[in-house]
């Protein structure tokens, strides 16, 4: 190869590029989970309530600010690598508008969580999966739920209006009053309720001479005697 010829060629540049890795206190986040199913019982111990802990596939969990800031990061050059690593068509492309669609948020975390758990494994079975299922599926459901409304620039979101009449008073009430329905037709309310309510206190007249009851229902033609006692002093 001549000098004009390496001067001509073009700038030596990757075919595929890593996937992106997290910040610290991402990694932090992870460590403690590891710890957590794989340390000791002091380790375990040491960490707290387990619940609390932060998943950076659930963003709704990493409630501290320093965390919260590299997931976002994060998640931001995993959409930049999946849309030069395995995007073509521009319709497959995550829109620049993605944090503003909940769904794609969501999405976007257990689908970055999924390809570095797939990228830590020591055989390429799980990274197969994530290819085979795990994007293939996630491609298909933004394809659906965003359809050509973010093609250009960002739509605000369609379903608003519907979503907002589900959140009126009237709406509101109609479900609850459905809720409770269901909640009588259950078999042991449906029991009480079929049950024959008590009546009111039954009176009677009673005979001071005889100690004969007389029933106002009945119209006193079935005397009944309270007591075998005779007539009282």
């Amino acid at each position: 190869m001549t000098t004009e010829q390496q001067t001509r060629r073009a700038a030596p540049t990757l075919m595929v590029f890593p996937f992106p890795v997290p910040g610290d206190h991402v990694r932090l986040a992870y460590r403690e989970l590891h710890i957590a199913i794989n340390g000791t019982e002091e380790e375990k111990k040491a960490l707290g309530n387990h619940a609390l802990l932060s998943r950076p596939w659930e963003p709704s969990t990493c409630l501290d600010p320093e965390l919260r800031h590299d997931l976002w990061e994060w998640l931001e050059d995993v959409v930049i690598w999946l849309n030069r690593e395995y995007t073509w068509d521009v319709s497959g492309l995550i829109p620049s508008c993605w944090p503003l669609h909940p769904h794609l948020v969501h999405e976007i975390a257990v689908l970055a969580d999924q390809r570095r758990r797939a990228g830590l494994a020591m055989t390429s079975d799980a990274l197969e999966e994530w290819h085979r299922y795990c994007l293939a599926a996630f491609t298909d459901r933004m394809r659906n739920r965003l359809r050509t409304h973010c093609d250009d620039e960002h739509k605000s979101w369609p379903a608003k209006p519907r979503h907002s009449e589900h959140l009126a008073d009237a709406s509101r009430q109609r479900r609850e009053n459905t809720f409770a329905h269901d909640i009588d037709a259950l078999p042991v309310n449906r029991r009480a309720h079929e049950q024959s309510p008590a009546g009111p206190p039954r009176l009677g007249l009673v005979d001071l001479d005889t100690g004969e009851i007389h029933d106002d229902e009945l119209g006193g033609a079935l005397p009944r005697t309270r007591t075998e006692k005779g007539p009282r002093e």
